[in-house]
Formats: C-alpha cells, sequence, structure tokens
C-alpha cells in the first residue's frame, strides 16, 4: 500500500502512513498564473493498491483530488479518502434550477472505494458511484475531553441534530450529554437552555460536527455562562472556522476550541489518523 498526500491533508496523510508503516509519496503542486493548478504523483503508481487522502474545503481542492485519482489510473487499486467533503451540505434542492451540489461532487469521484468522516449528511454516500463508508471520529473526541480534567464535564450539542456525535463522544467515556433546547415564550422571546440537564457549576464541551463562522455557537456559549456554566469549551470535527471566528468564539467566552485534523488548522489537536489507518487494514 502506497500513501498519496493531497495539499489539503498532508500531516493527516503523513500520521495515517506512520500508524500503518507504508510509504507515502512526495507529491507535486503549482498554480499557473492563469489560476489553473497542477500536480503529479513522483512515486510508482502502476501496479500498486494506492490510498489518495485530500479534504475538499475549496473547489480548488475538489480540482486537486480529481487529477490525482486520474494521475492514479493504472494502480492496482484505489481508495480516497475524504476526511472533510466539502458541499456536503448542499444536500437539497431548495429552489428550482439549483443543483444538488453534494450529488454533483459525488458522482466524479471513480474509487474503488471512497471513505468520509462525519459526513454532514449520509445521504450523500449513496451518490457515490462506488462503494461509500462514513467513519467516525467522536470516540477519538470522546478521549480527549477525558484527558482535559474538567470539572463535572458536560458535553453538549448546540441542537438536536448533533445529538448522534455528542452520544458517540461521550459514552465510551461515562461522559454526561445533553443537547440546547430552543422553546419560544412568547412573539420576541425565545428560551435556549439545555434539554435535561442542569449545567450550573459545570465546565461544558459544545460539540458539533462543522464550525463555520462560529456565530451560533457564541450565541450559545454567551446564554451558557447566564444560566451558570463554569468554562465553556468548544469541540468539533470539521474546523472550517471562516474569517474571524476564532476571535468571535474567543470574545463570547469560549475558554478552548479543540477539533481533528480533517482540516488542518491550529485548533487541530485530535488525529483522524487512528480511525482511517483501522478501516484501511480492514
Amino acid at each position: 500500500m502506497r500513501i498519496v498526500a493531497g495539499p489539503a491533508s498532508q500531516l493527516l496523510a503523513t500520521r495515517t502512513a506512520a500508524l500503518l508503516g507504508c510509504d507515502i509519496d512526495l507529491t507535486d503542486y503549482k498554480e499557473f498564473p492563469d489560476g489553473e493548478v497542477y500536480s503529479r504523483v513522483t512515486g510508482e503508481v502502476a501496479g500498486n493498491d494506492i490510498v489518495i487522502i485530500q479534504s475538499t474545503p475549496t473547489a480548488r481542492d475538489y480540482i486537486y483530488l480529481l487529477q490525482l485519482i486520474d494521475a492514479c489510473d493504472e494502480a492496482k487499486s484505489l481508495k480516497v479518502v475524504i476526511p472533510y467533503f466539502g458541499y456536503a451540505r448542499q444536500d437539497k434542492r431548495f429552489n428550482p434550477g439549483e443543483p444538488i451540489s453534494s450529488r454533483a461532487i459525488a458522482r466524479t469521484i471513480k474509487a474503488d472505494q471512497v471513505f468520509t468522516i462525519n459526513i454532514h449528511d449520509r445521504s450523500v454516500l449513496a451518490h457515490f458511484p462506488c462503494k461509500a463508508e462514513d467513519l467516525n471520529v467522536a470516540p477519538e473526541i470522546g478521549n480527549h475531553i477525558e484527558g482535559m480534567k474538567l470539572h463535572n464535564p458536560l458535553v453538549l450539542a448546540p441542537d438536536d441534530g448533533a445529538l448522534n456525535l455528542v452520544k458517540s463522544a461521550a459514552t465510551l467515556k461515562g461522559l454526561a450529554y445533553d443537547y440546547l433546547e430552543k422553546t419560544r415564550l412568547s412573539g420576541t422571546e425565545v428560551k435556549i437552555a439545555p434539554k435535561n440537564l442542569d449545567v450550573k457549576g459545570r465546565d461544558v464541551v459544545l460539540l458539533d460536527d462543522i464550525v463555520s463562522t462560529g456565530g451560533t455557537i457564541a450565541e450559545a456559549a454567551k446564554l451558557l455562562r447566564v444560566i451558570g456554566a463554569k468554562d465553556v469549551h468548544l469541540g468539533c470535527v470539521h474546523p472550517v472556522l471562516v474569517g474571524n471566528a476564532v476571535i468571535k468564539l474567543y470574545r463570547a467566552g469560549i475558554k478552548s476550541v479543540i477539533s481533528t485534523d480533517t482540516l488542518e488548522k491550529a485548533t487541530s489537536r485530535i488525529s483522524a489518523a487512528p480511525i482511517i489507518a483501522e478501516a484501511l487494514r480492514k
């Protein structure tokens, strides 16, 4: 097995190769003056089992992935790991004439098998033209939270849509978990509080799959402090964190931000390499 690292997943690919004890190929990347991108796999492809690891947070990263797939067309087998699958949130047609972008992107990935990590909507997996499997990194986040030595910790989903992620992170380590529920008190007043558990005097970890602008999480953190939470931390799988999101979060009272390396940011303290390595061994 040989691993080919895309430009968006250099560290993650290197960590995965180290766990598997296999070679990782150097790959050349550049951008031409007209904006076109170029890539070249320098290792031996023909006749080998190749694994490409490349997140697609931007359109350019997606083009790189397509180029790498084409460059590996003489491989004995080809698996593609897309740790962060961009466009996964565009999974519905809301207005006439709109594409279902996640479907359009998934259909172009030609490989023997595809792996994603905590994809925003698992229904997207059906659009890949090959076997596709979504890996769950939440237990690794739970391991990290346990090691943070928090006071009576509570892992909290910002809404019920993220409850399965939070449950998966918390259960194996015996951590308490809940989700925030909105209750409309009047035409102008809305109450936001945990559904079942009290946060007073507890350290809270807000956990979501994707944090982009940070606006919703920042508001949730402020409200948690008002209702008595001790310290509020933020965990996420995919740290998109556009613009001044990190500053916004800290200004809202978030004490620390932790994430995985599906996107390689300063907050990426947890690696998805162990779950990728395990899936590839199988």
